[in-house]
C-alpha cells in the first residue's frame, strides 16, 4: 500500500473513532494548497536544464505550515502529499503550533555540482518565496537536502523580504540554527522509546536493539542507546548489514563508517543479509530508513517485541494487523520521529525572539515535549480502547479538527 493510501486509511479510521462530521473529515483531508513550478537553470557547461519543483501545503489551522524539502529523482506527488498530511498530525501530536507541508524537486542531487545545486535552490525559492514565510510556511531539510540548502533558501528569501532567519529551520548554527538540531530526531526516538518501555517496567539498559538505517537518525539513536547501556546487536544501511549478538561497539562503528563511508569490513561484527535484519531476534526493532519495509510478506516473521517507527510509514496497514495479533507493540511514526520537528520549532522560536538557547535547554525541552505527548497518546488509547497508532492519530486529528471548528471553517 502506498504512503498516501495508508495515511488516508489511518486518518479515516481516526475520524470514525472521533465521530467527525463527514464534511469536516473531507475538508481536513484535502490539502490547503498545491504548488508546482518549473525551475530552469544553466548547468556548469552552459546548457539549460529544467526541473519540476513543488510544495504541498496541507493545513494551517493550528499555525504556520511546516515540513521538509527533498531533492530526489523519484519525488512523487502522492508520497509528498502523504508526508505533508502526516506533518499536520505529527505537529498536533507533540502540540507545537504548526500545520503540515512538504515539498521537493525531482532531481538527483548527486548528479549536480554545488554551484548547480545552489542555482536550482535559488530559482525554486524565487518561484515560491511569496507562498512561504515565517508565519505562513517554514521549510526544513529532508532527503537530499541539508543545512547548506536552507542557507541558500534563507539568503534568497531575504532578498525579497529582508533578514528573516525564521523562514527555514535546520540552518547552519552560524546563520541562526539551533544547537541540538542535528541529533534531535534520534534523541526524540530515544526519549519516545524510554517512555514506552517505562510503561512495561523496562528500560533501555540491557535490552537488545536492531536498527535498520544508519544515517543521521539511525546513527544518533544507536549511539544514544549504546550510551544508555542498550545492546545494539544488528544494524544496516545501503552498504550492507552487520550483527554481533554481544552488542556492537557503536563508537567504533561510527569511526569506521566515517572513515570508509560503509559498514563493510567492520571488525566488530559479522556481515549478514540486510533482508534478514527486520526479522532478526531482538527486543526492540527500530526502522530508520524507507517506508513500507515491514509488510504482509515479512510481518509474521518479525521477532521483536517492540517496534519504534523512526522512519516515516515503515509499517504497512496489513502488517500492522498481523503484528498486533502477535502482540507486538508499535510506537507510530507520527509520534516516534517527531523530535526533529519539535527542535525545529525551538529553532523558529529562538529566531523570532533573537535569543538562542544552550544545548542542554534544547534537549531538556525536547524530553518534556516527547514525554507529555506519550502521556496524551496513552490517555486516548484508554479512552477509545485502541492501538498506540490510533491513539496518536486520534490525538492529532482531534486537535486539528477542534482548531478548525473554533476558527469557523463553514462561515
Amino acid at each position: 500500500m502506498n504512503a498516501l493510501a495508508a495515511t488516508n486509511r489511518n486518518f479515516r479510521h481516526a475520524a470514525r473513532i472521533l465521530g467527525l462530521d463527514s464534511k469536516l473529515e473531507k475538508s481536513l483531508l484535502i490539502p490547503f494548497r498545491e504548488i508546482k513550478v518549473e525551475c530552469t537553470i544553466p548547468k556548469d557547461d552552459g546548457t539549460l536544464v529544467s526541473y519540476v519543483g513543488f510544495r504541498i501545503q496541507h493545513d494551517n489551522a493550528r499555525g504556520p505550515m511546516k515540513g521538509g524539502i527533498r531533492y530526489h529523482p523519484e519525488v512523487d506527488p502522492d508520497e509528498v502529499n502523504a508526508l505533508a498530511q502526516l506533518m499536520t498530525w505529527k505537529t498536533a501530536v507533540v502540540n507545537i503550533p504548526y500545520g503540515g507541508a512538504k515539498g521537493g524537486i525531482g532531481c538527483n542531487p548527486r548528479d549536480l555540482s554545488v554551484s548547480e545545486l545552489e542555482r536550482l535552490t535559488r530559482v525554486f525559492t524565487q518561484k515560491i518565496h511569496d507562498l512561504i514565510g515565517i508565519h505562513r510556511d517554514v521549510p526544513a531539510p529532508d532527503m537530499g537536502t541539508n543545512s547548506q540548502t536552507m542557507a541558500w533558501i534563507l539568503d534568497e528569501y531575504s532578498k525579497f523580504h529582508g533578514h528573516s532567519p525564521a523562514v527555514v529551520t535546520g540552518k547552519p548554527i552560524d546563520l541562526g540554527g539551533s544547537l541540538g538540531r542535528e541529533s534531535a530526531t534520534g534523541l526524540g526516538v530515544v526519549f519516545a522509546t524510554e517512555s514506552l518501555l517505562g510503561e512495561y517496567g523496562k528500560s533501555i539498559s540491557g535490552m537488545k536493539f536492531v536498527i535498520q538505517g544508519f544515517g543521521n537518525v539511525g546513527s544518533w539513536a544507536a549511539k544514544l542507546i549504546h550510551d544508555r547501556g542498550g545492546h545494539v546487536i544488528a544494524v544496516s544501511d545501503i552498504t550492507g548489514a552487520i550483527k554481533n549478538p554481544a552488542g556492537i561497539n557503536i563508537p567504533d562503528l561510527l569511526k569506521h563508517k566515517d572513515s570508509n563511508r560503509s559498514l563493510k569490513e567492520f571488525q566488530g561484527g559479522d556481515a549478514m543479509d540486510p533482508n534478514d535484519l527486520l526479522v532478526h531476534e531482538c527486543d526492540v526493532l527500530i526502522p530508520c530508513a524507507l517506508g513500507g519495509v515491514i509488510n504482509k510478506e515479512n510481518a509474521a516473521d518479525v521477532k521483536a517485541k517492540f517496534i519504534i517507527e523512526a522512519a516515516n510509514h515503515p509499517t504497512d496497514p496489513e502488517a500492522d494487523e498481523i503484528l498486533s495479533k502477535k502482540g507486538v507493540v508499535i510506537l507510530p511514526d507520527i509520534y516516534a520521529n517527531a523530535g526533529g520537528v519539535t527542535v525545529s520549532y525551538f529553532e523558529w522560536v529562538q529566531n523570532i525572539q533573537g535569543f538562542m538557547w544552550e544545548e542542554d535547554k534544547v534537549n531538556c525541552e525536547l524530553k518534556k515535549y516527547m514525554h507529555k505527548a506519550f502521556l496524551d497518546i496513552k490517555a486516548l488509547c484508554q479512552t477509545h480502547d485502541c492501538s498506540l497508532r490510533m491513539g496518536a492519530f486520534t490525538l492529532g486529528v482531534n486537535r486539528v479538527a477542534r482548531a478548525t471548528l473554533l476558527r469557523g471553517w463553514e462561515a
